[in-house]
C-alpha cells in the first residue's frame, strides 16, 4: 500500500456503447446456383451507432474521502462507477488501486477485488427475492468463503449480519424478504450487504434515487456516518445537488469529462 498515491483513480478513461445490432458472421443454407445444396458464409450488416459516454476522464479519491459525482441523466455517472469497481472495462485508459493498475487484471483477480475491497450500493437494490434480509446480507460472504468454510462459520457470520442490520435500523426486519420491505428498508439492507465484507471502498450508484426525500436524507446520513466513523472511502454518483453537497468534494461529469466543483479543482484533470 502506497499512502502517497490516491486510493482509487482513473486516468484517461474512455468508454462508448454500441446502440443497435453489431455486425456478425453466420452461415446461410440453400441451393447454390441450382447445382448443389451447401452452406455459404455471409455477414450481417451493422445497424446502429456507437455512442460515446466517457471521453478521457481523470479522477482521484484519497483514502477516507467522500467524493460525490454529479451530472445530468445519461452523462456516464454509473458507467464511471462500474469502471472504477471493475464491473466493466474501459475502451481506453487505466484504473488504479493504491497505485497499482487493476482494470487489466485477470477475471479471477478482479472478482476477488470486488468481493474483498469494493462494496457496491445500487439504485435498484438488486436483492435476491427468495432470500430474507439476513441471507441477502450474507450473500457476499457465501461467495467469498465457499460452501464448506461458510458452513463451519455460519453462526458467527449470521450473528455479524444481524448486528449489521441492527446498526442500519433493521433489527426488526431480519427474516423479512424484499417484497415485505419498503424502499428505504431495501436500500438499508443493500448497504448492510455492501458492508458485511468490510470493504475499503464503497461505490454508491444513486443510493437515494428511488426514495422519498426524508428516507433519502436518512440514507445519506448513514453513509456520512460510515465515512466519518469507519474511514471508508465513498464514491457516490447522484443527480441531486443537495445530496452531493454532503460529500467532501464534488466532481461533475460534463460532455464526457470530469470537472471539479469548488476549491479543489486541481484534484481532477480533464
Amino acid at each position: 500500500m502506497n499512502l502517497n498515491v490516491p486510493q482509487l483513480s482513473a486516468r484517461g478513461v474512455t468508454k462508448s456503447y454500441f446502440k443497435g445490432r453489431r455486425p456478425s458472421s453466420g452461415r446461410l443454407g440453400g441451393r447454390v446456383w441450382g447445382a448443389a445444396r451447401g452452406l455459404i458464409p455471409w455477414r450481417r450488416p451493422a445497424r446502429g451507432i456507437e455512442v460515446p459516454v466517457l471521453l478521457g476522464v481523470d479522477i482521484d479519491a484519497d483514502r477516507g474521502e467522500f467524493v460525490s459525482v454529479v451530472g445530468t441523466s445519461g452523462c456516464g455517472k454509473s458507467t464511471l462507477l462500474h469502471l472504477l469497481g471493475t464491473l466493466d472495462a474501459p475502451d481506453a485508459g487505466e484504473i488504479y488501486l493504491d497505485g497499482s493498475r487493476i482494470d487489466n487484471l485477470p477475471p479471477a483477480h478482479r472478482d476477488r477485488l470486488r468481493n474483498n475491497v469494493f462494496g457496491f450500493i445500487f439504485q435498484f437494490y438488486h436483492l435476491l427475492p427468495e432470500l430474507d434480509a439476513v441471507e441477502n446480507v450474507l450473500a457476499p460472504l457465501m461467495i467469498r468463503h465457499g460452501a464448506l468454510s461458510y458452513w463451519r462459520s455460519r453462526r458467527r457470520l449470521r450473528q455479524n449480519a444481524e448486528q449489521l442490520l441492527e446498526r442500519v435500523g433493521l433489527g426488526h426486519r431480519l427474516k423479512h424478504k424484499p417484497n415485505e420491505l419498503s424502499g428505504g428498508e431495501m436500500q438499508r439492507t443493500a448497504i448492510a450487504r455492501a458492508l458485511i465484507g468490510h470493504p475499503q471502498i464503497l461505490l454508491a450508484d444513486e443510493p437515494t434515487g428511488n426514495l422519498d426525500a426524508t428516507t433519502g436524507q436518512e440514507i445519506i446520513d448513514l453513509l456520512v456516518n460510515l465515512n466519518r466513523d469507519e474511514g471508508i472511502t465513498i464514491l457516490m454518483v447522484t443527480h441531486d445537488e443537495s445530496i452531493a453537497q454532503r460529500g467532501d468534494r464534488i466532481v461533475r461529469l460534463s460532455e464526457g469529462r470530469a470537472v471539479a466543483v469548488g476549491e479543489d479543482s486541481h484534484r481532477v484533470a480533464c
